[in-house]
């Protein structure tokens, strides 16, 4: 472990282009300088800038850079100011001797318990630089998969906001002009008296609207202060069609990912998934996941334990099942993991294609609704001015 916090023989010997010096002066230790530490102990590090620092530190300990070496070149390179203040506490605490998982430690926010348990095992190894670059490979997928899902909604929300704009606008605006031109408004069509309707909903009870939508907005945020409210909210998500799919594959791909790293890194299977079960981000596989730790620290294997839970499905346990008695658990849990990025991503992929058509098709029925409503009694009309 001693190879990869420092490989000269004294920590203060040694000056590559002045990295140490330069650096090494930025902070003097004032309250001022405690506060911003604190500050930005409590901001996080956005994950592409995570990834590249884990792929440069690979490459520079795989070459037999000392670690506190590598981490000073790199804070000098880094030009986010808060990821560069990280990195200079780094090298501080790594003149003290520290490991990196204890410098991680420090900025909870950035830095996930699973990354710091995968990085702490395999320092006690003394292979370090054999990690890094596989912990960075994980991050990028699971990442890229939420980012998938993330921007496969972001295109109907959009057009969703954008309608309701437009027919808000019309309904103030333009629909009551129209419909002015009418003095007889009992003999108009149906149509047309639900269009008014709408439209005298909008215009005379638009601070009503707002009233409620800002209700709704309190209330679902003291909603969420409440302690059952995750688990609620990510239960409701994984029942809702279509989408329930995709919830329940992305937080399988992220089980499969990070117990695979935990399990590979010699992490005892009760400590990797009590980790696991903070990573995934859903609550409903959190406590299952919490109460399987529990039932293997009883000695109760995983499959036996996940027989039958309509949570993970029959394939992924019957894997376990067979791997488990083979001590090869962590290289088929990661073949799982790939099956359930490929599955994320031909479903996303299949959403869009039906997202498409399925959106253009409910804005042809609103504009022919609205067309219907205001061209209807227009043309009745003309055909009582022709009669007459």
């Amino acid at each position: 472990m001693a190879d990869f916090l420092i490989m000269d023989d004294d920590k203060n010997s040694w000056n590559d282009n002045n990295v140490q010096n330069e650096s090494s002066s930025k902070k003097t230790g004032s309250l001022v300088d405690k506060l911003n530490d604190f500050v930005i102990s409590l901001q996080s590090v956005k994950t592409k800038e995570k990834v590249i620092f884990y792929r440069l530190l690979s490459t520079m300990t795989n070459a037999w850079m000392a670690l506190l070496k590598a981490i000073l070149v790199l804070e000098k390179q880094e030009k986010n100011p808060i990821f560069k203040s990280i990195l200079w506490r780094f090298s501080e605490e790594l003149k003290g001797w520290k490991n990196l998982s204890e410098c991680m430690e420090l900025y909870p926010h950035s830095f996930s318990e699973a990354e710091i348990w995968i990085i702490k095992s395999w320092e006690k190894t003394g292979m370090l630089n054999t990690v890094l670059n596989d912990l960075s490979n994980q991050i990028e997928k699971v990442e890229s998969l939420t980012w998938k899902i993330k921007s496969a909604m972001m295109y109907p929300m959009f057009i969703i906001v954008v309608v309701i704009a437009v027919v808000a606008v019309m309904m103030t605006m333009i629909v009551p002009k129209l419909l002015d031109i009418f003095d007889d408004k009992s003999a108009l069509p149906a149509s047309t008296k639900v269009l008014m309707t709408i439209s005298n909903i909008f215009r005379d009870y638009w601070f009503f609207m707002l009233i409620i939508f800002a209700v709704a907005f309190v209330a679902i945020a003291i909603w969420k202060k409440t302690p059952d409210w995750k688990y609620i909210f990510d239960n409701i998500m994984l029942k809702i069609p279509v989408f329930w799919l995709i919830n329940k594959k992305l937080v399988l791909s992220k089980f499969s990912r990070i117990f695979s790293g935990l399990s590979s890194s010699w992490v005892s299977v009760v400590e990797s998934l009590r980790i696991t079960a903070t990573a995934v981000w859903n609550e409903v596989y959190k406590q299952r996941l919490l109460l399987l730790s529990e039932d293997i620290s009883v000695w109760i294997k995983m499959w036996e334990s996940l027989d039958g839970d309509k949570l993970f499905p029959d394939m992924m346990i019957q894997m376990i099942q067979v791997w488990e008695e083979t001590a090869k658990l962590d290289k088929t849990i990661l073949k799982v993991a790939d099956f359930y990025d490929d599955e994320v991503d031909n479903t996303i992929s299949v959403l869009n294609k039906l997202l498409e058509p399925f959106i253009i098709v409910t804005l042809a029925v609103i504009v022919w609704f609205i067309a219907l409503a205001i061209m209807q009694p227009i043309m009745n009309l003309a055909d009582t001015v022709t009669q007459g």
